[in-house]
């Protein structure tokens, strides 16, 4: 049962949330919100690891540093760099004592796997379904917390400052309620929804962005959105399942259609290129070649290696009819993750008080122009702890929050038109896919901020339909009105 008040509200429950829920003394009361099920998130989702210096015998900062900087394109913010690939590998530590498990050899050593962009076999895994064991084990945790409530199904329809906090209007299967909190950190994942094919499950619609751009908070480099080269090619789904990067990292070639690999012609790197770079690639390859049929072959690997070591990727390719160890696995780029966001400082601050934001949704510098793989979880783990610090400094320090005069929600108006969902996923598949399309994005920012004023000052009612649809405008807005300007 929630209570009207709390000393923190943490918006979503993927690795950011549920570890900065973690650091807080039991003192402190928290709430977190899930917008449908726990589980469902992005971090869930996670196949290929985590990246981190746990040994420095054949690795180093300096080295981890120095790929983050060069899959970045150089445009990261150093000293948040640092902060990530130093502190990193003792929040690894951390999240093991609470029970994560990662992947062993024969001598009990953590296995390391490579990974695209990556000089050194870094990253440590369970499986490929890493995020799933993370997720997993520190929901155990939190459910051990007596001081830390969390709701599944909990959609924020609206959340506003009141006095020095924050209110949030609540939509549950048992209708709608409200809380406040003296704190609030939106750790609500990515933009997903906004493409017609992504890899993000259906509650990354970028809400979290909306509300604190709603409420005035910088928003920085949302353009900046990663294609993932290989997701599974079936145009019959807008999810689209991820080959992880892993997979090339074990030693799968790309193939074009006529089945012959084409990776030297655009990198040195050949498949292990960052992700930007092989998804350009594609593209490149795909316009020379006239079509879009590519393909991963890892055919020459042991068959019980791979069945072992991508049990899910090889369940979820035979459920489409391939099996990885005899067959090709077609792929084509789609929309992954989002480097840009609502941006913070080294501590998770926005530039509204007692605003948080961790994890994708959060601009942090950490990953340029384009993400190294396996460095997200990292950013969520040592970010979300970050920002859980510094708000315990300020509720240390006497910073309770003012109480204000409330006035009843309105959630009533009209029903949203329908198809706007539909509209702005083709819109940004035009305009904005791994290579821009300038007139595309012109007449679609033209297209989008007319749907924007629509939403912004219409009266509808605050059901799912009107909040997704909302987000997805807002955040089709902010990207192209960046790409449009610059």
């Amino acid at each position: 049962m929630m209570k009207n008040r709390y000393d923190v509200l943490i918006a979503g429950c993927g690795v950011a949330g549920l570890y900065a829920a973690l650091q807080f003394d039991e003192s402190v009361s928290v709430l977190m919100l899930s917008k449908q099920s726990r589980t469902l998130s992005n971090s869930y989702l996670a196949q290929g690891g985590v990246a981190a210096v746990l040994e420095h015998e054949n690795d180093s900062f300096d080295m981890h540093i120095q790929d983050t900087l060069v899959a970045g394109g150089f445009k990261n913010t150093v000293p948040v760099v640092e902060a990530l690939i130093h502190e990193g590998p003792e929040d690894v530590k951390k999240i093991m004592e609470l029970g994560v498990e990662f992947d062993r050899d024969e001598h009990n050593a953590l296995q390391k796997t490579l990974e695209g962009g990556h000089s050194r076999r870094r990253i440590v895994h369970r499986k490929d379904q890493t995020g799933k064991e993370i997720v997993d084990k520190l929901l155990l945790a939190v459910d051990k917390r007596p001081n830390i409530e969390l709701v599944d199904d909990a959609l924020i329809v609206t959340m506003s400052r009141i006095g020095a906090g924050f209110r949030v209007g609540i939509l549950t299967p048992a209708g709608y309620a409200s809380a406040r909190a003296s704190f609030c950190i939106l750790a609500t994942g990515g933009i997903g929804r906004v493409y017609r094919y992504t890899t993000n499950p259906v509650t990354a619609t970028g809400d979290g962005i909306r509300f604190a751009w709603e409420m005035g908070a910088k928003i920085k480099n949302l353009s900046l959105v990663q294609f993932h080269p290989t997701a599974f090619n079936s145009p019959e789904s807008n999810e689209q399942f991820l080959i992880s990067e892993a997979v090339r990292g074990e030693g799968a070639y790309l193939l074009n259609f006529e089945r012959e690999r084409f990776m030297d012609k655009y990198d040195a790197r050949l498949e292990l290129a960052p992700r930007d770079v092989v998804s350009r690639s594609i593209i490149l390859e795909s316009r020379r070649t006239g079509s879009n049929r590519f393909y991963l072959d890892i055919t020459h690997k042991d068959r019980n290696f791979l069945y072992d070591r991508f049990p899910g990727i090889t369940a979820a390719c035979r459920q489409r009819g391939v099996d990885i160890a005899t067959d090709l696995i077609p792929i084509f780029p789609c929309q992954h993750y989002l480097m840009g966001g609502i941006d913070v400082d080294i501590n998770g601050r926005t530039t509204v008080p007692r605003l948080y934001a961790a994890g994708e949704c959060a601009h942090t510098g950490v990953h340029g122009g384009n993400r190294l793989a396996s460095n997200s979880l990292l950013e969520a783990l040592v970010f979300g702890r970050r920002a859980a610090r510094d708000v315990t400094r300020c509720l240390e320090a006497g910073y309770a929050g003012v109480e204000a005069e409330e006035t009843d929600l309105d959630y009533t108006g009209a029903p949203v038109p329908p198809g706007i969902p539909a509209a702005i996923r083709d819109i940004m598949q035009r305009a904005y896919f791994v290579l821009p399309d300038p007139a595309a994005i012109r007449e679609g920012r033209r297209r989008v901020e007319d749907y924007l004023s629509r939403l912004q000052n219409g009266r509808f009612a605050m059901t799912p339909a009107f909040c997704e649809a909302k987000s997805l405008v807002t955040i089709a807005a902010l990207i192209l009105r960046e790409v449009d300007e610059q």
